[in-house]
């Protein structure tokens, strides 16, 4: 199967990109270091993140094209009952199925822009293996099948039309084993020992060649020359044609046991050497790649930071399942609202994915949803985007948790952003108390970090308000009727100016 050259090839292709920085990024640890995450995504806060693919179709989630190969697990039952054995029709045969008739990314691009999102990041390849733009050195792509259209490019165009910035994410490093169940069988039943359609040669270069590399979801260790010089090729390609201002690996840098990343470090390099102004995302997973802290932004998923970092990070996080799957409930806007202030506090970012239908729409209830967001930055968006954490990010004991759908923070939960001489205070939660008094216990003048405050506003509220500088904290009134429906922004000024 992967029959490339040798691996000087990206070698190449590193030193032939130089970026206008005055700074030139090798493939080591050390110059990897230089890299400073730039001001437009320390400014963005928000951004809008999307998975789709041939898994579209069966709506079963985005590890759908795994799943269906292991017998037992609900996604084989389904697959069994709808499409028939993964002997017979096996993930490939979805690929013809997913067309993307109905696919506006105009309309989305809007919709995503109108939820306050300043930046739009498309998973550009999943561990499917299948590539969603016009892929040079893979023939398993969007252009040649399926859809047959550049979907990366559409994308791109339309968040350039709607002025946001333009991300992609790529998780294609261990596709493979993770793939590599295509190559297996039924252990028991009556179809024991029968080829699935992989081991039967079908779909070759979708599927991967089973080397011995077993079938761990994680990246093998040692994957052959062959598959990382490849894995290199089709990220580097998208790279060079479609600029992205944010690359991103669901992983460490790729790959396990390939000398401390090198493979990975010279595609981070030639990336940080295309794009200047570029963001580069990579997990704290060791297990799956090489990890060091500064090479590049810090994500995590569906977590965050339990506290201020000292550089930019961002959470990856989605309202339901990654994929589309109707089965799984959505979170609240109250929760996606809470998780955004929260995080920013902290000098995060949001990156929120929308479940996406194979036809390429979206479902009521996720349009609803962005909408309601999109509100509530029209009221608040001055204590988020461009802000940065004050000393502190916040008071109260409520931690919000991976799997809530619902937030349980109250008008005691406080989480802070400055900007300018302005400290933002947002209490997570309406009083429920019939005075409506919130106390914002570190706002004393005895705290040489706040001082004497010198006037209070309510974002979004044209009257004024009862306050008092109370020796138990600053105390604030609230009105009866407030301008938004979710986490409620004071802008605070002292007498001195804000100090950090």
């Amino acid at each position: 199967m992967f029959r490339l050259n040798s691996f000087c090839v990206l070698a190449a292709a590193a030193v032939a990109a130089t970026g206008c920085s005055g700074r030139r990024f090798e493939a080591t640890a050390e110059s990897l270091k230089q890299y400073d995450c730039p001001e437009w995504f320390r400014n963005a806060k928000f951004g809008i993140y999307l998975h789709w693919g041939a898994y579209s179709v069966a709506e079963q989630g985005e590890w759908y094209a795994r799943n269906l190969y292991i017998q037992g697990s609900p996604e084989y039952e389904h697959h069994l009952k709808t499409y028939g054995h993964p002997s017979e029709f096996g993930y490939a045969d979805l690929i013809p199925m997913w067309k993307a008739e109905n696919f506006d990314p105009d309309a989305l691009l809007a919709l995503f822009k109108r939820s306050g999102a300043r930046y739009f990041t498309p998973c550009a390849v999943h561990h499917d293996n299948f590539d969603l733009w016009d892929s040079k050195h893979h023939a398993w792509n969007a252009v040649n099948m399926g859809p047959k259209k550049d979907l990366i490019r559409m994308w791109k165009e339309a968040a350039d039309r709607a002025g946001l910035r333009f991300g992609v994410t790529t998780h294609l490093s261990r596709s493979y084993s993770w793939l590599n169940v295509a190559n297996g069988s039924d252990a028991k039943g009556p179809m024991m020992g029968v080829p699935y359609d992989g081991a039967q040669g079908k779909a070759r270069g979708l599927y991967p060649s089973n080397d011995g590399q077993g079938t761990h979801a994680r990246a093998p260790e040692n994957a052959p020359e062959a598959w990382r010089t490849l894995w290199a090729r089709r990220i580097m390609q998208l790279i060079d044609d479609y600029d992205p201002d944010l690359l991103y690996f669901d992983c460490a840098i790729p790959f396990r046991g390939d000398d401390a990343g090198r493979t990975g470090m010279k595609v981070v390099a030639h990336y940080y050497n295309r794009r200047p102004e570029g963001v580069m995302c990579v997990k704290e997973r060791p297990w799956q790649g090489y990890y060091e802290a500064g090479l590049a932004t810090l994500d995590y998923e569906r977590g965050k930071a339990s506290h201020i970092l000292p550089e930019p990070w961002q959470t990856d996080d989605s309202i339901g399942s990654w994929g589309y799957n109707p089965s799984k409930p959505y979170m609240e806007p109250d929760l996606v609202i809470d998780k955004i202030v929260d995080i920013v506090s902290k000098n995060g970012n949001l990156l929120l994915n929308i479940p996406i239908k194979a036809d390429g729409t979206l479902d009521q209830e996720a349009t609803e949803l962005l909408i309601k967001v999109g509100e509530w930055f029209d009221v608040n968006g001055e204590g988020i985007y461009g802000t940065r954490p004050w000393y502190r990010y916040g008071e109260g004991n409520y931690e919000i948790d991976a799997h809530d759908r619902e937030s349980g923070m109250s008008h005691r939960d406080i989480r802070y952003t400055t900007r300018d001489d302005a400290l933002y205070a947002f209490v997570m939660a309406e009083p429920n108390s019939a005075d409506r008094t919130v106390t914002l216990e570190f706002i004393t003048e005895l705290n040489a970090n706040a001082g004497v405050v010198e006037s209070v506003e309510l974002l979004g509220y044209k009257g004024g308000l009862e306050w008092e500088n109370h020796p138990d904290g600053l105390q604030v009134i609230l009105p009866s009727e407030l301008p938004s429906d979710f986490a409620h922004g004071l802008k605070i000024r002292f007498a001195g100016g804000l100090k950090r």
